[in-house]
């Protein structure tokens, strides 16, 4: 590592009073949380684009000799616990390409965070060579593996493995659940509620990564000292009302300079939790609380040899939402909650708590298609807990060549459109999937699902009801057709039977050799067209549940 970089980066971080381990890999891997709940918005922005635009920022200056990858989960396709990719293999160089293969990161799945730990561990060599993992989440495990067991089992099995974790977004209590995959390991858990906290806890893994030089022979413990400080700040919710301490704090405080318009100036430091204790240099600065959403500004002086204790009325509450698709059905982990209030908005999924500023909240709870809207006042202190119930019904989706022979096929389409038509005769379209078992949560009302395998199709109506399940098999009465056209430049299939007018329903077409599509059964007409202009015609029946395979030359 070049020794200006080090010492200049070595230099920002003591500047931000982190202490930085002192471990000897210099290869490591980024895990990125592709989730779908890193959409999720912070101060108007969702997380996903926070934390790319922090890799861009932290990675465009890595030293030389950094050899970095970037693996994620969740993002090619929900209810997957093995949707894991390594999108960027560990090399020296690597900052840019991370950057780019985490712009193309779509979320949407589960969180496998756990087996993206080990994973990349072991393509790290962990048993073998020193190595690190970096894993960026805005989430808990939600794949049924134990991260406090996985975190022991690799530092046992590992040479100098260690993991840190930087919690984007978490409560202290979340954080409590996966802080030992870093503890464990001998690395750091490091809490990032904002796009500017994130780049600093970033900015000290990797400069922990970096640190080439060996870990000295440890020392004998010296006697505790007591640490100095100048600055102890308190908060409450309301004028007078109890200081928020232990799992309810999650509070964050920083200092800036004094601008000229006496507000906030330049960023200086963050620090976090209750019971912080802070050491700053004597001057006038612009302190600010921030609870969730929650935050406040106010001027404080630091006095050589004193301790101040600034004391923030935030004038905020709490709101904690359980959303469930029906009556009596267990909270929804994948609902969409979104509370507006004074100030922004927050979107969560699952159960879902809220720090805010008090006033009027609107509430938005959605699952499937179905949403629920309500709005309400939260008064300071406050904590207000709902149940949201949405409605919804589920509507499962299958479709059959002929009864008993099952379309297993991911082309297969389905679209879910409302019963009712419009003056026009069309249909509103509320959902759309591919693939078989495809499952639709709707509101209670009449519907009809559109299903097509290839040519084939066929529709279903069907009602859906608060609570209930409904599954559909639709049979398509449809068969399969493999054509073989030596020579041919393309063709188009058509129905056998001509309409009034004397023309014929085309069904398909293509060009090359060779095409093979799902038909309803019935008479049809192959026309092949070849370079020189000349055609063939060849009559064909599709026989339901059964595959016809014809080979058309051109005589």
């Amino acid at each position: 590592m070049r020794a200006g970089l080090r010492a200049l980066l070595f230099g920002a971080i003591a500047a931000l009073g982190f202490t930085v381990p002192v471990v000897s890999a210099e290869r490591a891997i980024i895990v990125l949380d592709g989730s779908g709940s890193m959409w999720a918005q912070i101060e108007g922005k969702a997380r996903i684009t926070i934390a790319r635009e922090t890799l861009a920022s932290v990675l465009a200056t890595l030293p030389d000799d950094l050899e970095l990858g970037l693996m994620t989960y969740g993002h090619r396709e929900k209810g997957s616990c093995q949707d894991i990719e390594m999108l960027v293999e560990p090399a020296t160089g690597n900052g840019a390409a991370i950057a780019a293969a985490a712009d193309g990161i779509n979320p949407k799945g589960m969180t496998p965070l756990s087996d993206a730990v080990r994973l990349a561990a072991e393509d790290l060599q962990y048993t073998e060579q020193k190595a690190t993992v970096i894993l960026i989440t805005d989430g808990l495990e939600t794949c049924k593996v134990d991260p406090c067991a996985l975190a022991a089992d690799l530092e046992n099995k590992g040479i100098d493995f260690t993991t840190h974790v930087l919690g984007f977004g978490l409560s202290d209590e979340e954080g409590q659940q996966i802080k030992c995959l870093a503890e464990n390991t001998g690395g750091q858990y490091l809490s990032a509620k904002d796009g500017a906290s994130l780049v600093k806890a970033l900015t000290e893994t990797v400069a922990a990564v970096t640190q080439a030089e060996p870990a000295p022979e440890p020392e004998p413990a010296p006697a505790p000292v007591a640490m100095d400080y100048t600055v102890a700040p308190t908060a409450s919710l309301t004028e007078g009302g109890a200081e928020l301490i232990n799992d309810n704090a999650d509070l964050v405080w920083s200092f800036y300079t004094v601008g000229a318009d006496g507000a906030a100036g330049e960023w200086i430091r963050t620090e976090y939790n209750s019971g912080a204790k802070i050491d700053m240099e004597p001057g006038d600065y612009i302190m600010r609380a921030e609870w969730g959403a929650a935050r406040i500004d106010q001027p404080v002086t630091v006095v050589a040899g004193k301790v101040i204790e600034p004391y923030f009325v935030l004038n905020a509450g709490m709101v904690k939402v359980r959303p469930r698709a029906s009556e009596g059905a267990a909270v929804d982990d994948g609902a969409s909650v979104n509370l507006v209030h004074p100030g922004g908005d927050n979107t969560e999924y699952g159960e879902s708590t809220f720090r805010v500023p008090a006033g009027e909240q609107t509430l938005t709870v959605q699952i499937g298609q179905g949403k629920a809207v309500e709005t309400f006042t939260l008064a300071a202190g406050e904590t207000i807990e709902k149940d949201v119930v949405v409605g919804v019904g589920l509507a499962v989706v299958n479709a059959s060549y002929v009864e008993g022979m099952v379309v297993d096929d991911a082309d297969l389409t389905v679209s879910i459109v409302k019963a009712e038509k419009a003056l026009d005769g069309s249909r509103e379209q509320v959902s759309y999937s591919y693939g078989p078992a495809s499952e639709h949560e709707l509101s209670p009302g009449d519907y009809v699902a559109l299903i097509s395998m290839d040519a084939a199709t066929t529709e279903v109506p069907f009602t859906i009801a608060s609570g209930k399940r409904v599954d559909i098999d639709a049979v398509l009465n449809a068969g399969v057709v493999a054509l073989t056209m030596p020579g041919a430049y393309g063709f188009k299939l058509y129905d056998a039977k001509k309409d009034i007018q004397g023309n014929r329903a085309e069904q398909g077409y293509g060009f090359g050799g060779d095409y093979q599509t799902t038909m309803s059964a019935g008479d049809y007409v192959a026309v092949v067209e070849y370079d020189d202009g000349s055609t063939i015609e060849t009559p064909f029946t599709v026989t339901a549940g059964q595959r016809l395979e014809l080979t058309l030359d051109k005589k």
